[in-house]
């Protein structure tokens, strides 16, 4: 079996021949070592689960399934569908109790067998359940904000249509292709929704309809074998077609009293761990494959080792009620024991995340905004509130795993990455990835790791530097998707006038920040219609007319690439031109993510990956240091921050003229591309400080300065940051406005007592700096007039 794991890790998964040959293989802890081995290929340390909110909006159904208690027959005590108050209410408990998912199930076109269920639909204006469905989804969502996933049996092209409007994903089991199950004296006989061909016909619908779907086996009902692994390569040629099923679901009967099944016999949890495992073999590494546990309570490290690598939905406030019997079990229990098993418990959307990545495909266009809402950059669901420039609370960081369960950690694919960079081993593309799947506990070990590096390179000193920006216009021709700052040539809008400044103004501002006490002016502003590359050497030049010692740090390699072109001259002749008008060093911007794919969604006009490398490297070879910058939060996936970072270390391996990288998390409020619906709300906080030691890892030892900006990620996520990799707390930046453009609240300067007063408060020793890192004499700093300090709180 040791070589059908080696094929397997290879190809991704069985082909049909091996997977039907499978049906006489009873080496259990084999087959379940391969099926392993795969899950863990792809998806780590990572066990999901949905919160979720169970509506049963009708329990009538036309199939007379003989296992089945959610079915019910009309009566005079229960109403045949839930009114939509009944629906919100059980929605709205939801929300309270954290849930993402509304979770519509019910029986199969009731109105077909029952009157009851046609005059219910009447008074309440409907035909159809569907019809009713569909308004209930919309009206949850709506009303809720709680995302819709529905079961509602065998539809047609047009009732399909109709809740991919208003529902995120939908569902059907298969549960088997065996055609004996619905003969006489079968459990699907007379049941004509559980026909498989009709079944199967509407999973090969909903791909053809580009909607993300549920589907999976029943095992247990008389069905062999080779039955399930039939249907499961059923299933996979759907998938395989149309890439819709994203997740598969095995799912042992339970007996239940008053059925005709009562007395059958139940599958044991070997059984189960097979047909899990098997599943896992047939459709390989990057599937998702569920088990329910409240069917298998007392066996959820079984499940996990058998192949799974998701749970489905949990509910805090609604019980099973397909299988009434078998209670939720508590998230608590669950998270223990998925940690015992040595993986992370972590939620999830109704949309699996890599569909959640892909939301433009997969979703209703009136649903995608709310999707993105929710999601952080690996498609999960945000799990804080915070956003990057706003004033609301971090959370709490994870604690470090129990030393019980360490031993998971330090055998894992995340231990072998880590101690490769600490060694300083270049890590590969999916390596860094990988690093930013890191949960939990998992997430404070990555942490600490960085910030072991951090101590080594830098001891206890945290720098920073007495500057002031100028930003000398927001009056910009480029066309940044994502940009609050810049505007038209005379556009005004909700932010403010646009403006230009006049020599005689940058002059000023530069004489009264070196006054102040600052040592440098930070430059940068939009690309103003009328700009050549001649208005950047006068810029120098008017700078060092008025203070000639000032260190002038301008210039993204937009400006750059802008001025060479305007003057017809070569980046080194431009280059060395700026220099020798003053310029001293660059700023890493106009990096915002390093992929092209990406740029032309956020900016399709600016220089691209190609274009920003080759201004970093001719700078550097002639002499001018620069920053390296990354932005985001917004569109990219970490997949791309991977192909960010490794750009930035072979660059700087090759010049070495990188002074420092800067992690610049989007701020959202008021971004046009946010605006639109068509970015999420920054990172979350546990992608923003991960960034910093993430960084801190990948580009060491060549880059030993990792900074962490407190006008975008406030007091308490500069002090994380500072625990995390990071060394650097940048400027005490007068006259700051682009983050404030986009809504940042944390101010537009820090005065220096105030920075080392936020420094010392964790131990940490603060020290002033120039902006190639080297030490200076102390200056003195000087508030404007009338400014009062903020209040400093010591920390113990």
């Amino acid at each position: 079996m040791s070589i059908l794991t080696d094929r397997l890790l290879e190809a991704g998964r069985a082909d049909a021949a091996t997977a039907l040959e499978l049906a006489d293989c009873r080496k259990l802890v084999a087959l379940q070592s391969s099926a392993v081995a795969l899950r863990d290929s792809e998806h780590g340390s990572v066990v999901t689960y949905s919160p979720k909110v169970f509506i049963p909006l009708t329990q009538l159904c036309r199939n007379v399934c003989h296992y089945c208690t959610f079915a019910k027959t009309p009566d005079d005590k229960i109403a045949p569908y839930l009114t939509p108050d009944q629906v919100l209410n059980i929605a709205r408990a939801g929300v309270r109790a954290g849930c993402h998912e509304a979770l519509f199930t019910l029986g199969d076109k009731p109105e077909l067998r029952y009157g009851a269920a046609r005059d219910a639909l009447a008074v309440l204006g409907h035909e159809t359940t569907i019809s009713y469905l569909a308004a209930m989804a919309e009206l949850v969502h709506r009303e809720t904000g709680l995302l819709p996933h529905v079961n509602a049996g065998v539809m047609s092209v047009p009732e399909l249509q109709a809740l991919r409007a208003v529902s995120v994903s939908q569902g059907l089991m298969l549960e088997s292709t065996a055609q004996h199950l619905c003969d006489v004296g079968g459990p699907h006989y007379g049941s004509p929704d559980k026909l498989p061909a009709a079944r199967l016909e509407m999973t090969a619908a909903a791909g053809r309809l580009k909607i993300p779907f549920t589907s999976g086996i029943l095992i247990g009902i008389g069905e062999s074998r080779r039955d399930r692994i039939e249907a499961l390569l059923a299933l996979r040629d759907l998938n395989d077609e149309y890439g819709h099923i994203q997740e598969i679901i095995i799912q042992n009967f339970r007996r239940k009293p008053n059925t005709r099944m009562s007395g059958a016999a139940e599958p044991s949890i070997e059984d189960l761990c097979w047909t899990i495992a098997v599943a896992r073999i047939i459709f390989g590494a990057k599937a998702n494959i569920q088990a329910p546990p409240n069917l298998s309570p007392h066996y959820l490290s079984a499940l996990i080792n058998a192949g799974i690598n998701d749970l489905g939905g949990i509910s805090p406030v609604t019980p099973d009620y397909v299988n009434p019997e078998a209670p939720w079990p508590h998230l608590h229990l669950l998270a223990r024991e998925t940690e015992i098993a040595g993986k992370t418990l972590v939620p999830r959307l109704p949309l699996y995340p890599k569909l959640v990545q892909q939301v433009e495909e997969w979703v209703d266009p009136e649903l995608q905004q709310a999707v993105r809402m929710r999601a952080d950059a690996s498609g999960f669901p945000r799990t804080d509130s915070w956003s990057p420039g706003e004033n609301s609370p971090p959370p709490k960081m994870p604690t470090l795993p129990q030393p019980t369960h360490l031993h998971h950690f330090l055998g894992s694919e995340t231990y072998r990455s880590v101690e490769k960079a600490a060694r300083g081993g270049r890590l590969s593309e999916r390596e860094v990835e990988r690093l930013f799947d890191v949960r939990a506990g998992e997430f404070r070990i990555v942490c600490a790791a960085a910030d072991e590096l951090r101590v080594a390179a830098k001891g206890s000193a945290v720098s920073y530097i007495q500057n002031c920006n100028i930003n000398y216009t927001n009056i910009c021709s480029y066309k940044c998707s994502f940009c609050a700052f810049s505007k038209g040539k005379t556009t005004e809008e909700f932010r403010g006038a646009a403006y230009n400044f006049s020599l005689d103004e940058i002059q000023s501002r530069a004489a009264n920040a070196w006054d102040r006490g600052a040592i440098e002016v930070c430059l940068t502003g939009g690309i103003h219609p009328s700009y050549t590359g001649q208005t950047y050497l006068d810029i120098c030049k008017a700078i060092k007319a008025v203070r000639p010692k000032i260190h002038i740090h301008a210039f993204s390699p937009l400006e750059v690439w802008q001025g060479a072109a305007t003057l017809g001259l070569s980046l080194r002749d431009y280059l060395a031109e700026l220099k020798a008008a003053g310029l001293g060093s660059l700023p890493g911007t106009a990096a915002e993510i390093l992929d092209d794919e990406v740029r032309k969604v956020l900016c399709p006009d600016k220089v691209t990956v190609a274009q920003w490398a080759e201004v970093m490297r001719t700078a550097h070879g002639v002499g001018l240091k620069s920053t390296a910058t990354i932005m985001y939060g917004h569109i990219e996936q970490p997949v791309h921050w991977a192909r960010h970072l490794l750009i930035v270390r072979d660059l700087q391996e090759e010049t070495g003229g990188f002074t420092e990288f800067v992690p610049l998390p989007f701020v959202h409020m008021q971004s046009p591309l946010y605006r639109r619906g068509k970015a999420r709300r920054g990172p979350t906080f546990r992608e923003a400080v991960l960034l910093h030691a993430v960084a801190r890892l990948v580009l060491h030892p060549l880059i030993g300065n990792i900074q962490t900006s407190w006008v975008k990620m406030g007091r308490e996520g500069v002090l994380s940051s500072l625990q995390a990799g990071a060394n650097d707390v940048g400027g005490t930046l007068m006259s700051e406005s682009i983050g404030r453009a986009a809504g940042a609240r944390h101010g537009q300067e820090m005065m220096p007592e105030e920075l080392e007063g936020m420094i010392r408060s964790i131990n940490r020793v603060p020290v002033q700096r120039n902006t190639l890192y080297g030490s200076v004499a102390r200056r003195k700093y000087l508030p404007e007039p009338g400014r009062k300090l903020f209040a400093v709180v010591e920390h113990a």
